[in-house]
């Protein structure tokens, strides 16, 4: 007698293992609900990060959309609360005009009925580079504070994560924070800098290729026909985001899909075309590129992991993405 198994099953059963490092706004809510929805991952577990918001904010919002999305399974740890080189993090105020104060658009979301694991967010993470090892699918979409310590407590980390794929950076078009800066390495330049040149198995998703997968408000409609209450706060707090990107001019097109898109090709690396380099990232705040992602010349004839995307297959990932949103929203 055959049984059937279930998706939920099917997502434990799954070889590759993928923790999120969210400092939850909206793009980072779509990142999440991508990770939840993909068959081809198992998601162990959401580090909290500062950036879009403070890291409380961000846990409690990545608990309230894993209950909202059905997914209370998932721990959430907390993360380092701000860079290793200060005292605190002000939230900017740019960032809570495209996220909104509470870091998702405003709306409000039912509050989850799991807690924050007291386990930290890098102990979590170092001690699950050691068990999946080449398994596990690493994800951060905001600062790199987090991978960053968990290298300087336990330098292993960085040779055993099998891939680290990250949203930030941008290497053939301007920042978004100064002409060199985007936001995610602006928030910790120095820690960005140790993690790009330790951290093996590590692909740059940056705004070479996020500002060309753009969502509009006809795709969030078609959220909302779905008649759920998961699909209607994702196209409340999405049409939040494509307004902010419209009256900011930022892009009168439609809102990018950032992080998201680094989740994506974390699992399938072909929706990008890759250029092998030895990054690094400029800290001194006195030489006019502070926060830059950039070739590292001292290494140019040195093998490296490290890769940063250039091109995306921009019709196939938002064609995809659109078709994982209606069934992890359903």
């Amino acid at each position: 007698m055959c049984c059937i198994i279930s998706d939920n099953t099917k997502k434990i059963m799954a070889q590759k293992k993928m923790i999120l490092d969210l400092d939850t706004g909206i793009d980072d809510a779509l990142a999440l609900a991508y990770a939840v929805g993909d068959p081809n991952v198992d998601l162990i577990g959401v580090i909290a990060s500062y950036g879009n918001t403070y890291v409380e904010t961000a846990a409690q919002n990545s608990l309230n959309l894993l209950h909202l999305l059905g997914a209370d399974e998932v721990p959430v740890f907390l993360g380092e609360s701000h860079a290793s080189t200060a005292d605190h993090f002000d939230v900017m105020p740019i960032s809570q005009l495209i996220h909104g104060k509470n870091g998702v658009g405003e709306v409000t979301l039912d509050v989850a009925p799991r807690g924050v694991e007291k386990q930290s967010g890098v102990d979590f993470l170092i001690a699950s580079a050691h068990q999946y090892a080449e398994d596990l699918i690493f994800i951060p979409t905001g600062p790199l504070t987090n991978l960053a310590t968990a290298i300087k407590k336990d330098a292993e980390v960085a040779h055993l994560i099998g891939n680290t794929t990250l949203m930030g950076g941008a290497l053939t078009v301007p920042g978004n924070v100064s002409p060199f800066t985007e936001a995610n390495i602006h928030q910790d330049p120095e820690d960005a800098d140790y993690a790009f040149t330790r951290q093996k198995n590590l692909t740059m998703v940056g705004l070479d290729v996020t500002l060309r997968t753009l969502l509009t408000k006809t795709e969030t409609a078609a959220w909302r026909i779905l008649g759920t209450s998961a699909g209607e706060k994702y196209a409340d707090l999405m049409d939040f985001y494509i307004d902010a990107y419209y009256n900011l001019d930022i892009d009168k097109k439609g809102a990018a899909l950032h992080d998201p898109l680094a989740v994506a090709v974390g699992i399938d690396p072909t929706y990008v075309t890759t250029m092998p380099l030895a990054m690094h990232v400029t800290y001194d705040r006195d030489s006019g590129d502070y926060g830059r992602t950039i070739g590292d010349k001292e290494k140019l004839l040195e093998p490296t992991t490290t890769k940063a995307a250039i091109l995306v297959d921009t019709t196939r990932f938002v064609s995809d993405f659109q078709k994982m949103m209606l069934t992890v929203l359903a």
